[in-house]
């Protein structure tokens, strides 16, 4: 579990967001310049495999998955790494101090499976522990202590070898302050910089935190890391009301991100965790507001269903090309609430602007908004992103009539 920050910086915090106001943050950490250089200014989209297998993922479940990425088309429509979580590591390391492959999950090693990814036009995804254990060695579901803590530039290295493009870097510490987290992830940071391939360098702050602490709220990241998550784990739950320190719902993801919007820019992205589209209870209706407000963020689109067994409703939603080109507009910042409501938010694009209008109700509604109110000219003509369909503006007005949990995305320009 994560340790609480101490006191002071929480005070330190709290005090500083509560004089800026909704919207604006504390002083980015390391620095101006991205995190990683060498990459796409837009977020990183792809499959993650944590919430489909856990602990127990295997080389076979990730080239299934790989190939179900190519033959569904979601690798051609942007879905381009695979990120095997934790749990793909040997209990030790080698004689020269380096991680090796469970022989028995991945008997053919990490370098074949880079090899296999690219091979498929994909990209290799990698999980690595920021402390001295991963999550799962910590929390006592797999043994051994082979977290990156003191192996840094080494852990780099090899990952750089095997062909590794993104890493999902946790830092499960039982003491693990402020101080010793920005330590840890710089050290990663600049042990990846060190190396000779650009890799998405993906922190979380927040694993195990506790007495509500969110560190990766609490601290803008964006010179640290490329991806900074945000909460806590989302699940395949509308709303959880957990608070900051439990399992987050959507709704509870889109809440949390709407005063960090600002930190959004080309190469620093917030991380909202993964979609969990197509999981669990999720409806097709809270799957299409997951895709869409991630989009609105300007969010990574991280996959985390079975690929395999997804529903045609599953694959639409996460295939949609008119919200895929709205998160990966070339115009990189994130939306924002339209007048402090949480229902309704607008983002500039490149070419145009995007209006979401999300129904939390639990029965169909007719949601409105002003164009006025959007700074925009009552000539304004949208088209409904998930069907194409024109839709009409009325005396100043655009209407739509949205069901219950979903989520209308408006594009105009």
């Amino acid at each position: 579990m994560w340790s609480r920050l101490v006191a002071v910086a929480l005070f330190v915090v709290v005090a500083v967001v509560v004089v800026a106001g909704c919207g604006e943050t504390t002083s980015r950490l390391g620095g101006d310049a991205p995190a990683i250089g060498g990459l796409p200014d837009v977020a990183p989209m792809g499959w993650n495999s944590w919430d489909t297998f856990g602990c127990g993922v295997t080389e076979a479940d990730v080239h299934a998955q790989a190939d179900a990425l190519v033959s569904t088309g979601l690798r051609d429509a942007g879905y381009r790494y695979v990120v095997i979580d934790d749990c793909w590591s040997a209990t030790t390391r080698d004689g020269q101090g380096r991680l090796v492959a469970d022989p028995v999950t991945f008997p053919s090693g990490m370098a074949a499976m880079g090899r296999y990814l690219h091979q498929r036009g994909l990209k290799f995804g990698i999980y690595a522990g920021a402390a001295t254990q991963t999550c799962a060695q910590l929390l006592g579901n797999r043994a051994g202590s082979t977290g990156s803590e003191g192996h840094e530039q080494i852990d780099a290295r090899t990952f750089a070898e095997w062909g590794v493009d993104y890493l999902k870097y946790d830092c499960c510490a039982t003491d693990a302050d402020h101080d010793r987290q920005l330590t840890a992830f710089t050290a990663m940071r600049d042990a990846l910089r060190s190396v000779s391939r650009p890799i998405v360098y993906n922190i979380n702050p927040n694993s195990g935190i506790t007495d509500g602490a969110v560190p990766g709220a609490m601290y803008d990241w964006g010179g640290v890391a490329t991806m900074t998550r945000l909460s806590n784990n989302v699940i395949a739950s509308w709303q959880t009301g957990a608070g900051p320190a439990g399992q987050q719902g959507v709704v509870d993801e889109i809440d949390a991100a709407a005063p960090l919007t600002d930190r959004v820019q080309p190469g620093a992205f917030l991380d909202p965790d993964a979609l969990v589209v197509g999981a669990g209870n999720l409806t097709p209706a809270m799957g299409r507001t997951q895709m869409a407000m991630w989009a609105m963020l300007a969010a990574p689109l991280i996959a985390s269903c079975d690929l395999t067994t997804m529903s045609p409703d599953t694959l639409r939603t996460l295939r949609s090309a008119a919200v895929i080109a709205l998160d990966q507009d070339a115009d990189v910042r994130a939306g924002r609430p339209v007048d402090d409501n949480p229902e309704i938010w607008q983002r500039g694009l490149r070419h145009g602007v995007a209006v979401s209008l999300t129904n939390r109700d639990s029965h169909p509604r007719t949601m409105a908004v002003r164009l006025s109110d959007l700074d925009l000219p009552e000539s304004t003509t949208f088209t409904d992103a998930w069907s194409g369909r024109a839709v009409p503006t009325t005396d100043g007005w655009v209407s739509v009539l949205v069901a219950a949990h979903d989520t209308v995305l408006l594009t105009a320009g």
